[in-house]
């Protein structure tokens, strides 16, 4: 839709969005403040803020502080899901995806405040967070699914075992990455460990003819 423009004094021309631009804009913003400071602490203020307009423009367009981090969780499930089904229908075989993913390196990046890891790393403290607890929980089994979509793709091009259940899998997966906060609260040299516990998990995943080959 092309955008409707209204003067403005000294003949300035101000851009005005219309109603689904300023919800992805408002989400985009939202994203940011909560993946740096997270539920409890980010503030709608600091979203309306960023956008420059009043907090009851944010309020009139999703309602709560509590609606809108249900939006952000949703979006970011869905950029991750499809980031990695992507990759999968490109081509790119699942073991190796899976290598990239929890690399130590990536697995940093994507933990550290400001990114999609710390939105998820967020929702499980909030879990039984009134307001927001169906938010988390559902957000934390979108994910699951996702890696359990992943696992079935891997199984049917056949680099990963067939006889692991997807979802016990996707779980487990679930737990290495969620314990990686807890991990580097007490372990010294967490990069050498983190690449032994990624190796281990692949091997685990992979047919013992392919184990290690990568």
């Amino acid at each position: 839709m092309t955008d409707i423009r209204t003067s403005q004094p000294g003949g300035k021309a101000r851009t005005r969005l219309n109603s689904a631009e300023r919800q992805e804009s408002i989400l985009a913003a939202a994203i940011e403040v909560f993946s740096e400071y997270g539920y409890r602490r980010g503030k709608v203020s600091e979203v309306a803020a960023r956008l420059g307009v009043s907090e009851p423009v944010v309020f009139q367009n999703f309602g709560s502080k509590s609606a809108l981090y249900a939006a952000v969780l949703e979006r970011a499930v869905a950029a991750v899901r499809g980031a990695l089904v992507e990759q999968a229908d490109q081509g790119t075989p699942v073991p190796e995806l899976l290598a990239a993913f929890l690399d130590p390196g990536h697995m940093e990046r994507f933990h550290a405040p400001g990114s999609l890891g710390f939105l998820f790393s967020d929702a499980t403290s909030l879990t039984a967070e009134p307001g927001v607890e169906h938010a988390a929980r559902a957000a934390l089994r979108q994910l699951a699914d996702a890696f359990a979509e992943l696992i079935r793709h891997g199984q049917r091009e056949g680099g990963v075992r067939a006889d692991l259940d997807p979802l016990a899998g996707s779980w487990w997966l679930m737990s290495i990455v969620s314990a990686r906060t807890f991990r580097a609260a007490v372990v010294d040299d967490q990069p050498e460990l983190e690449t032994r516990i990624t190796g281990m998990t692949l091997d685990a995943l992979t047919p013992p003819s392919k184990a290690g080959t990568g």
